[in-house]
């Protein structure tokens, strides 16, 4: 693989700017890295592209001249594909950074990689609609890494991944070419299915520009709860008994004691037991646009979980204490990474293997 030269660089400038062309060390820096502890390499340069054209032009010259390009966003990921393993460019998204369209009448939205999770989620439910992906990272990490990692986050029990919300992609290929993975549709049988190909690959199969996402009604009734146990072997014995009860909650997170202590040292307004005989929580909330059958599932909830041995079950009153739990919640992955001695990772493990 070929370096960037100094005559790279000119060529580069003049086809996006010097403005959008930057080897400064400290920019280089912050490419270099994601979430991921200790894997760090300097990219040769940061470009940042803002048009699929400009992507389009880049690609086709580092085709060209062998230069390896590596896409990244808000570098918010766990799995370090956003490092440059091979040095090269770091093609910064950042500058993708609009929703193009929500429409309300077909359930859909058409936005820029570099939108924000929760900016777009917001902005959906300001139209009574809902994008249920929403990773930890939500409030930094942008909807074309969460693409490309095929994200998921708490709504993920009950509504799925990515992958799932996902109707076409426009992408630049490697050879500069521009193509649209699929239709704007819910059903679509013509051919292969390249959408699905790209969601989860990372950035090796090429450069997403713009993502076509299908949305459901926003949930308009939620039920937010919080159960201590004595241990973490009885919550987790719990998340067996609700989902073996027929309930399927919009949200079901364990925590156990240490990771809570440390992460309340940085979220002011939170109230949680965790008084001695307190080694575990479960965080659990239903939700629907139906409030007395929300209600509902949320008293069954309550029971089963009590039937499994929850200490207690309390119900966040106010959207403050809800918001507040939530925040906690997203707050855990940080803290632990400041205070314990293990890496911060993205791991998955079947419920009849938990402990």
């Amino acid at each position: 693989m070929a370096e960037v030269t100094r005559k790279s660089l000119e060529e580069l400038t003049a086809l996006l700017g010097a403005e959008h062309v930057s080897i400064d060390a400290e920019r280089r820096s912050d490419f270099s890295h994601d979430e991921t502890e200790d894997l760090r390499v300097l990219p040769d340069v940061v470009l940042r592209p803002g048009t699929p054209e400009e992507v389009a032009a880049v690609l086709r010259w580092a085709n060209e001249h062998e230069v390896p390009v590596t896409p990244a966003a808000a570098r918010t990921g766990l799995s370090g594909g956003a490092i440059p393993v091979h040095g090269g460019i770091s093609l910064s998204m950042e500058r993708f950074n609009r929703i193009l369209e929500i429409d309300s009448a077909n359930f859909q939205a058409v936005v820029e990689p570099g939108v924000v999770n929760q900016v777009f989620h917001e902005a959906c439910r300001e139209k009574g609609l809902f994008y249920p992906p929403d990773p930890s990272s939500w409030g930094s990490s942008t909807m074309g890494g969460n693409v490309a990692y095929n994200a998921g986050g708490p709504k993920a029990v009950k509504y799925g991944v990515t992958s799932a919300y996902i109707l076409n992609l426009e992408v630049v290929l490697p050879t500069g070419e521009v193509i649209w993975t699929g239709a704007n549709t819910l059903k679509n049988s013509t051919g292969y299915n390249l959408t699905q190909l790209m969601v989860g690959s990372e950035g090796t199969l090429g450069v997403i520009t713009k993502i076509v996402v299908r949305l459901i009604p926003y949930p308009r009734h939620h039920f937010t709860m919080l159960a201590p146990f004595a241990s973490a072997e009885v919550a987790c014995a719990a998340v067996a008994r609700i989902f073996q009860a027929g309930i399927t909650p919009s949200g079901l997170e364990f925590m156990e004691r240490d990771a809570i202590d440390w992460t309340l040292r940085y979220v002011d307004g939170v109230s949680i037991p965790t008084g001695p005989g307190i080694e575990a929580h479960l965080l659990m909330e239903v939700d629907g646009t139906d409030e007395e059958a929300v209600l509902r599932e949320a008293e069954q909830l309550a029971a089963v979980a009590e039937e499994a041995g929850a200490l207690e079950v309390l119900f966040a009153q106010t959207q403050a204490e809800r918001d507040a739990l939530w925040k906690l919640r997203r707050r855990v992955g940080e803290a632990v990474k400041k205070h314990s001695i293990y890496k911060e990772e993205d791991t998955v493990v079947p419920r009849a293997k938990l402990p």
